[in-house]
């Protein structure tokens, strides 16, 4: 039975390996384009597109903070942020509250601070009313 691989990234390149397990091997995994080290993710990692600019550059935000995507007991890793928006919230709360980056990083929700602006969640705007038209079945005349 073939030993099970997890994935590596090379940032620089913006690439994704499937490789076996760290300790089969005596020997770190570099890039085959650029020859740099290849950084372990994790065997839950989903590669962006390579066009994908800016979830690259939130990918390289979490792996520097120290965040992987190692699978937990009761399913993938756990929320990860997608877009730099949410990094920067992220990371302004953590700055705010003294709360280390790579915890930040992984809420899944931000406790609301004083005096911000943003509604709660669970909070939205009323609806708009929509008048039905004449032509809708359910319309009466």
């Amino acid at each position: 039975m073939a030993h099970g691989k997890t994935s590596y990234v090379c940032l620089p390149c913006r690439a994704s390996y499937k490789q076996p397990y760290p300790g089969y091997h005596d020997h770190d995994w570099v890039c085959p384009r650029c020859a740099e080290p290849l950084i372990h993710v994790g065997s839950a990692f989903a590669p962006p597109k390579r066009r994908d600019t800016a979830a690259w550059r939130t990918l390289s935000v979490l792996l520097h903070a120290g965040v992987r995507f190692h699978k937990s007991c009761c399913g993938g890793p756990g929320y990860r942020p997608r877009t730099l928006s949410e990094v920067r919230e992220r990371m302004a709360y953590a700055r705010a509250t003294g709360e280390p980056f790579a915890q930040a990083l992984v809420r899944r929700d931000l406790p609301q601070q004083p005096g911000s602006r943003k509604a709660l969640p669970g909070r939205t705007r009323p609806a708009r009313f929509v008048p039905r038209s004449s032509t809708h079945p359910d319309s009466r005349q």
